[in-house]
């Protein structure tokens, strides 16, 4: 048996601020080399424990603590062991990049634990570009971060970790921001790391199937700050506590459940590529698929968005969109995907006028938008950024909230009446006098979700509107979406998860090599293999499980799959199971 890298021994821990434990009773052991996943609901303590890993608790945030935490054989609770000490044996990649940056430049920000090691300048040089390579930005090693797209941070912050070889790495929803290629490539890399390194390595993440890309030693499930499994892949997804707390189970697995097929362990279904399927499973699924519906919906064609021959570079000969021609139709529902740094969010900041144009025109119900200010299309256009710390400008969340209402001279009771309402939508009454600043980056997303909300655009656009949220907030917020979207709200959400946009779009704009590459429905993406590789999307295991069923018709089989996602989904609100 290898050495223990991390234990806690009967451990809890309260924040000052509350009044209640957030960890309780913990015990948990991870020895050197083992590749661990914890998984839970926002709000278990899944950030918590890992900040206890890092050191960021009690240095950065106090509060307190009973029973033992040893990390790499040190009781690190009695030692008081400093936060800079604690970083050589523990890197950490953080969900929000945005507060991991220091550095001016990409270069500087992966040298930046070099230089506090006085590494000579020549092997630390030497050390950044190998660093970059790895994970895809040596191209931009000059780059100011802050200016990159979600994705590009996030592989700057990896390789700040990498740079510095530590004995525990621990990743905090890695896949959050990129895109669905670089999720898969990142995981890979955290194999290889673990692996080849034999780095220890805890993963907090919500996307279950994304993470089991590659096999991991064993899965931890917190809920309420309390373990409440701590198994082999094989074993979890085959009991019922995924379901039991609001954890999403892999595409393939719930397509076997609608066919009414019970998986053992022995099956080994942590991931498509290892399931062992019977033939009594094929036949099921082959049956199920044979069953099909098709779902109706009326369409509309009453043009609300057109984009005519759109250009635009942040520097010049660096183009970011080249030659876009779109029109998005009023009461739609779009997901706009593809490759990070493709220009995804740079064109709805151009339509909401957060940049102006260099060639072309956008027109919003026959009007030039160019003739608009961005206050004047912030009441027709409502936009919910990516990163919500760049959009939160109030302490408090009601505040925050009725921030839009109250500039729009609403009385104190229609604005208490309103904000009350989205905040019960969005999961948040219950936090409605908290500090945002006490907040979990995945309830910041949701705070930032329903200040827009609360003003009742006519169209609303997302960027990765759930991100950082487990599947029962992320349900939440995408049921209310569409209920917007059925009364005739035009929604268009930037994407890089692939479920989401399986679910819940009507069509798909795919972007890659800043161009529009394609505008399909969502079951024709993952049929077009060229497609897939130049938008950086990657293949749906639904689409393999049709092929290993000898099911020929790939996309029939994708849109059956969605078809009856969203007839359970009608089954359980008129059941009032979902609000």
């Amino acid at each position: 048996m290898s050495e223990i890298a991390i234990q806690f021994k009967d451990f809890s821990f309260q924040y000052l601020a509350q009044a209640e434990p957030t960890l309780k009773h913990i015990n948990l052991t991870i020895h050197e080399g083992e590749k661990v996943l914890i998984i839970g609901p926002s709000g278990s303590g899944k950030s918590t424990l890992t900040d206890c890993i890092n050191g960021l608790i009690p240095h950065s945030y106090q509060g307190e603590t009973s029973g033992e935490l040893w990390i790499k054989g040190q009781n690190v609770l009695e030692s008081e062991l400093p936060l800079f000490e604690r970083s050589k044996l523990v890197g950490t990649v953080l969900q929000d990049t945005d507060g991991q940056f220091i550095g001016l430049t990409v270069a500087e920000d992966i040298a930046f634990s070099l230089e506090n090691d006085e590494v000579p300048p020549e092997q630390m040089h030497q050390s950044v570009l190998e660093t970059s390579q790895l994970v895809g930005m040596s191209a931009f090693l000059d780059n100011e971060p802050h200016a990159l797209s979600g994705g590009q941070k996030q592989s700057v912050s990896l390789a700040g970790v990498l740079v510095d070889a530590v004995d525990i790495l621990l990743f905090d929803e890695p896949l959050a921001n990129l895109d669905p290629s670089a999720g898969k490539e990142a995981i890979h890399l955290i194999d290889w790391l673990s692996k080849e390194k034999k780095t220890t390595t805890v993963i907090v993440e919500h996307r279950l199937e994304d993470v089991l890309y590659r096999r991991v030693d064993r899965i931890v499930l917190l809920a309420d700050g309390e373990i409440i499994a701590d198994l082999p892949a094989d074993d979890l997804l085959t009991s019922d506590l995924l379901s039991s707390y609001g954890i999403r189970e892999p595409l393939y697995l719930a397509a076997l459940r609608y066919a009414n097929q019970t998986i053992l362990p022995e099956q080994h279904p942590d991931s498509l590529s290892h399931f062992v399927m019977t033939d009594e499973n094929k036949k099921a699924i082959q049956n199920w698929f044979n069953e099909k519906y098709d779902e109706k919906k009326e369409e509309t064609t009453k043009e609300l968005v057109r984009i005519e021959h759109l250009n635009f570079a942040y520097e010049k000969n660096r183009p970011v969109l080249k030659d876009i021609n779109v029109i998005i139709n009023q009461g739609e529902f779009t997901a706009v995907v593809g490759q990070n740094g493709a220009g995804k969010s740079t064109l709805s900041k151009l339509i909401c006028g957060f940049e102006k144009l260099n060639e072309g025109k956008i027109y919003f119900n026959q009007k030039d938008l160019s003739e608009l200010t961005i206050a004047e299309r912030a009441k027709h256009i409502g936009y919910v950024l990516q990163n919500p710390n760049q959009m939160i400008s109030k302490s408090l969340i009601f505040d925050e909230v009725a921030l839009g209402l109250r500039s729009r001279d609403y009385s104190e009771q229609e604005i208490r009446e309103k904000v009350e309402k989205t905040l019960k939508i969005c999961g948040l009454f219950p936090f409605r006098n908290w500090p945002i600043s006490a907040l979990s980056f995945g309830q910041k997303k949701r705070v930032t979700i329903a200040s827009i909300l609360v003003l009742d655009p006519e169209m609303l656009i997302l960027d990765e509107p759930t991100a950082g949220q487990d599947y029962r907030h992320y349900t939440e917020i995408m049921d209310f979406l569409e209920t917007l979207n059925a009364r005739g709200i035009t929604i268009v959400i930037i994407t890089h998860d692939m479920h989401l946009m399986l679910e819940c779009a009507r069509r798909v704009l795919v972007f890659g090599k800043q161009r529009l590459l394609a505008d399909l429905k969502p079951e024709e993406v993952f049929v077009d293999e060229k497609l897939l590789t130049e938008a950086s999307l990657k293949e749906t295991s639904l689409f393999e499980l049709a092929k290993r069923c000898s099911i020929n018709d790939g996309t029939g089989f994708i849109k059956h799959f969605i078809d009856s996602e969203r007839r359970r989904k009608h089954d359980l609100i008129n059941l009032g199971e979902v609000n």
